[in-house]
Formats: C-alpha cells, sequence, structure tokens
C-alpha cells in the first residue's frame, strides 16, 4: 500500500511544491495537493490547514507543506489538533524532527534552501524512524493541553 501524503504552499512555496510532488509521485508515494496552484498571491492558512487537517483525520499519513521561510506555515498546521509540523532547513533537523519529535509534518522554506536541499529534506524526514523510549513522555507533554 503506498504511503499517502498531503503537500500544500501558499505562493512563495509553490515552485518547490510542485517539483517536490513529481518527486513524491515518482518515488510512488499517494500525494494529495491541496494548493495553492499557482504564484499568485494567497493566505496560506486556507491550504495549509486543509493538508493537516487530511492528516489529523487520518486521510494522509503524513504532511509536507511549504512557503517563503516555512514559519507561518508550520505554525497555522499546529494549530490543528494532532499535527506536529517541524520547520526543517537541512537533513539533519529533517532527521531529529521525527526520530525524537515525531512530525508528521514538515515544513520548508523556499527562500531558505535549495530545491535540492529540500527534496533532500524531504527524503531524509520520509526515511527516518521514529526512535521511541525516552522521547514518547515528551511527545505526550506537547498533545496534552494544559
Amino acid at each position: 500500500m503506498k504511503m499517502k501524503i498531503s503537500i500544500a504552499s501558499d505562493h512563495a512555496g509553490f515552485e518547490y511544491k510542485t517539483e517536490i510532488k513529481k518527486h513524491l509521485i515518482s518515488k510512488g508515494y499517494e500525494v494529495t495537493d491541496c494548493g495553492t496552484h499557482s504564484n499568485e498571491p494567497v493566505d496560506y492558512p486556507d491550504f495549509i490547514k486543509p493538508a493537516a487537517k487530511l492528516v489529523s483525520m487520518g486521510k494522509a499519513e503524513v504532511g509536507i507543506v511549504l512557503g517563503g521561510s516555512g514559519n507561518g506555515e508550520a505554525m497555522a498546521a499546529n494549530k490543528i489538533s494532532g499535527i506536529r509540523c517541524a520547520v526543517c532547513w537541512n537533513n539533519e533537523s529533517a532527521k531529529l524532527a521525527k526520530a525524537h519529535n515525531n512530525a508528521n509534518m514538515i515544513s520548508i522554506g523556499q527562500r531558505m534552501v535549495t530545491l535540492e536541499t529540500a527534496i533532500q529534506i524531504v527524503d531524509t524526514w520520509l526515511n527516518t524512524k521514529f526512535e521511541g523510549g525516552r522521547h514518547i513522555s515528551r511527545i505526550d507533554k506537547i498533545e496534552k493541553e494544559y
């Protein structure tokens, strides 16, 4: 069974989203594109939140969001219950996002990294396993509402 991935961006991440989507499909993943579908200016929450909701509802196993810096996109995704979206800027940040934080979404800034690095981030994150152990209680505390 193919892993299901949701993907979304604003206008500032559209170019990388398009290329990452092609890359994922070529690797055999099932990708749901929540938009945007051009580089015309848009409000990123309108696209990021639907992608995060697919992960939250179990209709996608993981999600990838993109913007100019990736920060606003991560913030929007993290407003959805059950989402742990990490901003990633290199392979090490992607690896730790999964291994230690069990991030079910990542956010990448198109203005912050090259396309080659963005694709490496995606591959590293998807191929890293959650370590569990001491990290489980920390994730439980993230999920707990205060």
